[in-house]
């Protein structure tokens, strides 16, 4: 292990030079280091290169992570009481590099220490934050960036799909058994605790055609026919716009699920973080209709609008019960630790507004019971919360 240091990033830096000189077989000096804020236990710093003698980038982004995570599941959220987040993180760059240029998500990995949680990762540069992007004032500059980033991910997706054995090849190497998604179990406590969990604070009853609909859309974190990468956490901060294009950052819960799963996620408004995306009917359609673009090469029966809605009904849906499972119960503790920017609203708006999306977009595909539904929920939670109908 590298010895303790004055600090986290020189520790860090360190870590990353001794790191490199080894897989180098040559003195390799990181000099002007800059933090490019991480989580509390997470260190992600940018650095020059002063000695390159292999060729390295000249700027270099180092992430660590300073203590294994141990996080109870009273975090809420993406991956939460996952303890091997990290090596899923370090898995999903390796699997990501090793694909083609124009196809790959984010960061390349350049060189990583497993036992020092350690990731050394290209630099992606000075980029736009997508979070000011969807912030922007000019409606069609919005529309433009979430075509942008619905590309990308089709891109993605079709780039990985059939693919699944390899990444779990890689994960069963770094000492991760199971390759599910690191949702998949957060899933199923949420299909079975939402239901009372509703009926204790809302008042609301879920009806067996709703219940029977929750397990059917449980399944796509765990089978189906379009099982492709994602890395997961797509909330708005973890996205940028550079000279490339749209590039996904933090990878620690990345793995395969159904890859409508990715474009629903926006649609509902990111049910994972505090965000509100406000999505015109013309603008989800116009995000759908360039992810299906991208993938419909090799999922030909989604060019079929009722099975892609639906495909995406039940998205939505399994999303709304994994949101209302996090954001629901009253836990300061829990709701302390959210991350929040300009994009952030209160608890209680963005998860009626989640119920309100669903509602809507389960009558526009036809399906009235589930409108009627979700419709019930939102007023629930509006009568709960009343500043959140405002």
């Amino acid at each position: 292990m590298t010895a303790m240091l004055a600090d986290p990033i020189t520790e860090a830096v360190a870590a990353a030079r001794e790191l490199l000189t080894r897989r180098t077989g040559a003195s390799v000096t990181l000099v002007d280091p800059v933090d490019l804020g991480g989580s509390g236990r997470t260190v992600v710093i940018r650095v020059r290169v002063a000695e390159n003698p292999f060729q390295l980038p000249r700027t270099l982004v180092i992430k660590q992570v300073r203590e294994t995570s141990t996080e109870s599941v009273s975090r809420t959220g993406l991956g939460a009481g996952d303890h091997t987040a990290f090596l899923r993180e370090a898995v999903s760059y390796q699997f990501a590099t090793a694909l083609a240029t124009h196809t790959r998500p984010g960061p390349s990995l350049i060189a990583y220490d497993l036992k020092e949680r350690l990731l050394v990762l290209s630099d992606l540069g000075d980029a736009a934050p997508f979070t000011s992007l969807i912030a922007n004032p000019d409606p069609s500059s919005v529309t433009n960036s979430l075509m942008a980033l619905a590309q990308a991910l089709g891109r993605m997706h079709a780039a990985t799909f059939g693919r699944e054995e390899d990444f779990g090849a890689l994960l069963g190497r770094a000492g991760v058994a199971d390759s599910r998604d690191g949702l998949a179990d957060q899933v199923a406590v949420a299909q079975s605790d939402v239901p009372a969990m509703l009926a204790a604070d809302l008042g609301i009853e879920v009806p067996p055609a709703v219940a029977a609909a929750v397990a059917r859309a449980a399944k796509l974190f765990g089978s189906g026919g379009h099982r492709a990468f994602s890395p997961s956490d797509l909330c708005p901060d973890n996205i940028i716009v550079n000279d490339e294009g749209v590039r996904f950052l933090d990878y620690e819960w990345g793995g395969f699920r159904d890859a409508t799963l990715d474009v629903a996620y926006t649609l509902l408004s990111y049910p994972g973080c505090l965000c509100r995306l406000d999505l015109t009917p013309e603008r989800a359609e116009a995000m759908v209709d360039a992810w299906r673009a991208e993938v419909v090469g090799i999922w030909p029966h989604l060019a079929d609008d009722d099975v892609l809605h639906a495909k995406l009904l039940d998205a939505q849906l399994v999303w709304a019960w994994l949101t209302t499972h996090w954001f629901l119960p009253d836990d300061d503790t829990r709701n302390a630790a959210l991350r929040r920017h300009h994009l952030s609203v209160p608890r209680a708006a963005a998860l009626t507004t989640r119920w309100s999306i669903l509602s809507e977009y389960a009558r526009f595909v036809g399906h009235h019971d589930l409108a009627d539904f979700a419709g019930d929920v939102r007023q629930a939670l509006a009568a709960r919360w009343p500043a959140a109908a405002s």
